[in-house]
């Protein structure tokens, strides 16, 4: 018997062989297991401190338990289909060029917020935490931390799996499942709130903007980790609901956390809204005059 002539086979392949829902299932699975295992062996070294933050060296293993199982189920998945791991976002030119200039921006994004947050009042900075010496080193380690959250979370959410409901689904219909499961992933943060998860999601569609223009993830991986680096470490706020230890700068949100954001730190505040909104058109003006061809239907147009 062939496989067309099993039974019910519609349900599980199509004319691309396995469906697209059953293809992000299995990979996400492969995740779970790979990051359950490794947590396993590296879990009892991650502690949190008496006042919940997150040391630096902690941080970094953390990230470290979560980057290399993405890694093995992408180039396992991607060995399967006959394609080099890069090929999920990773490909095509100008890739440094893109990820400073997506470092830039995630960096004065969300300086912006923090500034327009403290000159409303909603955000009180205190000064320096730590001293210079003892700055530079956890600046240097807690990058390295964040780079990793960008290219982990990037290609487990807008790499393997975006392509692959772009297969089942179409690029934007896909885009909006897992910006949903992008958001909810946050929920298990101690701080966040409702409102946080809905900034979660909307970022996760602004990246989805920039590979849907540059057909690669590297502006995104830019964005993404200077965003983090500079809510956690420069700035000293929480960070989807997770307070750094080691940061550069001490503050304390004021006001409501509609506004303020609270115990989800800046990015929980309404005010990320209109900032993200603002983002979109910029990109949509700049990489839309530049002749940016949109996101070519079943594969990476990588430039």
């Amino acid at each position: 018997m062939t496989r067309s002539e099993m039974p019910g086979h519609w349900l599980v392949y199509g004319p691309q062989g396995l469906r697209a829902g059953w293809s992000v299932l299995v990979f996400a699975t492969l995740v779970f297991l790979l990051m359950e295992g490794l947590g396993l062996i590296v879990g009892p070294y991650i502690h949190t401190r008496a006042d919940g933050a997150l040391p630096v060296i902690a941080g970094l293993l953390m990230e470290l338990t979560q980057f290399v199982p993405v890694v093995a189920a992408t180039a396992i998945l991607a060995a399967l289909e006959g394609r080099p791991l890069t090929f999920y976002g990773f490909q095509g030119r100008a890739r440094g060029r893109r990820f400073l200039a997506g470092l830039g921006c995630g960096f004065v994004a969300i300086s912006v917020l923090v500034l327009v947050l403290r000159q409303l009042g909603y955000l009180v900075l205190e000064g320096r935490a730590i001293a210079a010496g003892p700055a530079l080193g956890d600046a240097l380690v807690w990058g390295g931390a964040f780079l990793l959250v960008g290219l982990t979370e990037e290609m487990m959410f807008r790499g393997y799996a975006q392509f692959t409901m772009t297969r089942g689904l179409g690029f934007w219909w896909g885009a909006l499942l897992i910006a949903i499961a992008f958001g909810l992933m946050h929920n298990i943060n101690g701080g966040e709130t409702p409102l946080g998860l809905i900034a979660v999601g909307a970022v996760g569609l602004v990246f989805c903007l920039s590979l849907w223009y540059t057909g690669s993830l590297w502006w995104a991986v830019g964005f993404h980790a200077a965003w983090d680096w500079g809510e956690s470490y420069f700035y000293g706020t929480a960070d989807s609901g997770i307070v750094a230890q080691g940061h550069l700068l001490r503050e304390h949100a004021a006001g409501p956390a509609l506004w303020s954001g609270g115990t989800t730190g800046p990015e929980g505040s309404v005010l990320v809204f209109p900032l993200l909104a603002l983002i979109a058109v910029l990109m949509v003006l700049w990489w839309g005059k530049r002749g940016e061809r949109p996101f070519a239907g079943m594969g990476w147009r990588g430039r």
